[in-house]
């Protein structure tokens, strides 16, 4: 009798670190796709001179100096690093914040992301020019941007964390 039900307890918990290891899964590809889409939407922003300063300036331009980092080939990688990074922050966001159903901590997520990019690591590069040099279309853009990811990345890992949580308390019934 106790051998079984120590073995129903192994068997919710082995349940329990399937569905917690879907829900980081899920939660990193969100942070991928998020990474590409809004890179994308901040690639065409740029063209349509929104922005000042495209996606590649940051993440391509200045550390590689070719002349195809500058053409589409560079904005192609500079949506696969975006991606790449974006699944960093998503994790980052699952780990501290995933239990908060709340649109408004993603906002405010993506508002921390746009001051580490645009005050702390963007001076550090040669080729973007300093915050103050800026246009204020292009600091209203770029924070309307990072407010959007926020909120698309933030609000997409609560709510998958919230729907997987409520699914497995109702099959537990």
């Amino acid at each position: 009798m106790l051998l079984l039900e120590v073995n129903e307890l192994m068997k919710k918990q082995i349940q329990q670190q399937e569905t917690s290891m879907d829900v980081m899964k899920r939660s990193l590809f969100t942070g991928f796709v998020g990474g590409v889409l809004f890179s994308f939407l901040g690639l065409v922003l740029y063209y349509f001179n929104f922005l000042e300063i495209s996606p590649k300036a940051i993440l391509v331009r200045s550390w590689l100096r070719y002349a195809w980092a500058g053409k589409w080939p560079g904005d192609l990688l500079s949506l696969l690093i975006a991606g790449i990074l974006s699944v960093a922050a998503a994790f980052i966001y699952f780990v501290l914040f995933r239990k908060i159903i709340s649109l408004w901590i993603g906002v405010m997520y993506g508002f921390l992301l746009w001051i580490l990019v645009f005050l702390l690591i963007t001076p550090l590069l040669y080729n973007i020019p300093a915050l103050r040099e800026l246009s204020v279309d292009t600091i209203v853009t770029s924070i309307c941007l990072y407010l959007l990811y926020g909120a698309f990345v933030g609000f997409s890992i609560a709510y998958d964390h919230y729907d997987t949580v409520m699914k497995a308390g109702s099959a537990r019934k």
